[in-house]
């Protein structure tokens, strides 16, 4: 939402990430603002336990390959869940609505086939000013909040695993 800083959440809902460990695929493409997500994302995974050695960054070009990079990510390392960053701002073409589907599709797809969370952390904005604002800016970071629900889906899935039978 417009008026919702995205780094406002209640600490005494967020699970310890401890043992946990996260992969996260970062788009190259407005680096000024995947970079950002980035660091929001590392910051908040560090803040509530998770090891820094326990956290894989990998980049890919642009928004299109996350998927692929979070598949890579899926296949070939045992991380716990995977955040999705990217940044797709609205141009005069319809490359905005093709790329975002297909990121948004490609991600419900990982997270069916891994059977582990993979996070959608991708912003759709309308201009540039808007995707800052979400970046950092007046709205707070995506990346935290991506980070945060990695956190709470790893120990939904740990719950459900272990016998539990109830969320967190």
């Amino acid at each position: 939402m417009a008026t919702r800083n995205l780094s406002d959440y209640d600490l005494t809902t967020v699970p310890d990430g401890k043992g946990m460990k996260i992969g996260i695929v970062v788009s190259e493409w407005n680096y000024e603002i995947t970079g950002a997500l980035a660091q929001g994302a590392l910051d908040t995974l560090k803040k509530h336990g998770v090891n820094e050695n326990d956290i894989l960054v990998n980049h890919v070009p642009g928004s299109f390959e996350l998927t692929l990079g979070g598949q890579f990510l899926a296949e070939y390392s045992d991380v716990d869940a995977i955040i999705l960053l990217g940044c797709v701002i609205q141009g005069e073409t319809r490359h905005f609505d093709f790329i975002c589907q297909g990121v948004a599709q490609g991600a419900t797809e990982l997270n069916i086939k891994f059977n582990k969370p993979v996070i959608f952390g991708v912003l759709t904005t309308e201009n540039q000013q808007q995707a800052l604002d979400r970046a950092g800016g007046r709205l707070g970071n995506k990346g935290d909040e991506a980070a945060v629900t990695a956190l709470k889906m790893v120990s939904l899935q740990l719950n459900f695993k272990n016998g539990l039978k109830k969320g967190i």
